[in-house]
């Protein structure tokens, strides 16, 4: 058994005891809403499936690299390659005809994370729901809402530091957005699904709705629209055939985000918020650059690209079998989708070349506990957030 796959409680012992402190490089999980599950003794691993700020020492960094190192050694010959690129949406569609809304679970952790998925009227409530609902799962004390504020301000550190600057800097930062929302609201086209909202979602590679319906039932009379696309038709049906779909603030539709020509349901510059959870990793590396330039132009300017996928060395990485590998850190799995594994200078480069601006880039380090097998993985996820500024005021 690989020394990553799995621990022995005696080899626990030795790991754990490092796992107390959290990560100090600017690289690593800062304090966060869902961060706060550090484990300070080796007895109490199998109390919890989860555990926060993992740190890794060189050892375990070395052993995850010769076990992505020997998974990717053999690979799928390239003649064969192709189809798991053209024949994507028929790969996905089998999923989704197999395991229909069974197989992922509704996202709680959404709006702790993400707050700006929230129009500012909706921030305060729904994130204290979420709270509530964690910590029931989770039998954790409450936090206070004083609490959850202070981790977001500190989780997305330059994020809000305009809001504590000097007043005229402020009002002049209002003008400006001011202005440049009035540009893009003349640009807007008369007539598309939401255009009354003032705050526009668009989730891409939505799937079933595992975040579409949390969004869906927090939006409500809020003056907000959500649409979501997908380009398996099958998963789209099922979100439209959930009993919480509602038209009237949500438009599902099938969409290929991969294709050049396609259009969208709504015109350029038209949202507020973009949400890519557990997407682009499935995306050939070689499109995916090409995936968010064209997905930013849809972007309000201050609009918010947030993100979230699998890291490098992940347990879903190092678990794949010796010729599922279809380029570097970039696999296939037994049904046909695929899945890449990325790294923080990759996401950052992803956006940044598209012209968005970091607020966050991280590597959420964590450990995940099957404590009836009492196996122990460590789990790698990316989670970034970014900005389309603001285009410079007239001289």
């Amino acid at each position: 058994m690989h020394k990553l796959r799995s621990f022995s409680v005696a080899k626990l012992a030795q790991v754990f005891s490092r796992l107390s402190s959290r990560p100090k490089s600017t690289g690593e999980r800062p304090s966060a809403p869902l961060g706060s599950r550090i484990l300070t003794s080796p007895d109490d691993i199998f109390k919890h499936n989860m555990w926060d700020h993992v740190q890794w020492t060189e050892e375990d960094k070395e052993n995850a690299r010769q076990m992505a190192k020997e998974n990717s050694c053999i690979q799928i010959p390239f003649e064969e390659q192709g189809k798991f690129d053209t024949e994507a949406c028929q790969y996905w569609d089998k999923f989704y005809e197999m395991h229909q809304d069974k197989f992922f679970k509704n996202r709680k952790w959404l709006f702790l994370e993400f707050p700006e998925l929230l129009s500012s009227g909706a921030k305060s409530q729904i994130t204290n729901r979420s709270l509530d609902d964690q910590q029931a799962s989770n039998h954790q004390p409450a936090v206070s809402s004083t609490d959850t504020e202070t981790r977001h301000r500190q989780h997305n550190g330059p994020t809000n530091h305009h809001r504590c600057t000097e007043t005229c800097n402020h009002q002049t930062e209002s003008c400006q957005r001011a202005a440049q929302e009035t540009n893009d609201a003349t640009a807007i086209q008369t007539t598309f699904p939401g255009q009354h909202a003032s705050f526009r979602i668009l989730e891409v590679g939505c799937g079933v709705g595992n975040s579409v319906f949390p969004i869906v039932n927090s939006i409500k009379e809020r003056d907000a629209f959500l649409y979501c696309c997908d380009f398996s038709s099958c998963a789209i049906q099922l979100v439209k055939d959930h009993p919480d779909y509602n038209d009237s603030v949500c438009h599902a539709f099938v969409h290929d985000i991969c294709e050049e020509m396609a259009s969208f349901p709504f015109p350029p510059q038209s949202l507020d918020v973009i949400l890519a959870v557990f997407v682009l990793s499935s995306i050939h590396p070689e499109r995916m650059q090409g995936v968010v330039n064209r997905l930013s132009k849809y972007l309000k300017h201050g609009g918010i690209f947030l993100f979230r996928d699998y890291g490098r060395y992940d347990f879903s990485q190092l678990r794949f079998k010796k010729g599922r590998c279809l380029s570097e850190n970039f696999y296939t799995r037994g049904d046909g989708t695929c899945a890449y594994f990325f790294t923080k200078d990759e996401v950052h480069d992803l956006f940044s070349n598209a012209g968005l601006e970091e607020i966050q880039n991280l590597e959420d380090r964590r450990l995940q506990v099957n404590r009836g097998k009492k196996v122990a993985m460590h789990r790698v996820w990316m989670q970034s957030k970014y900005r389309k500024s603001y285009s410079p005021s007239p001289s």
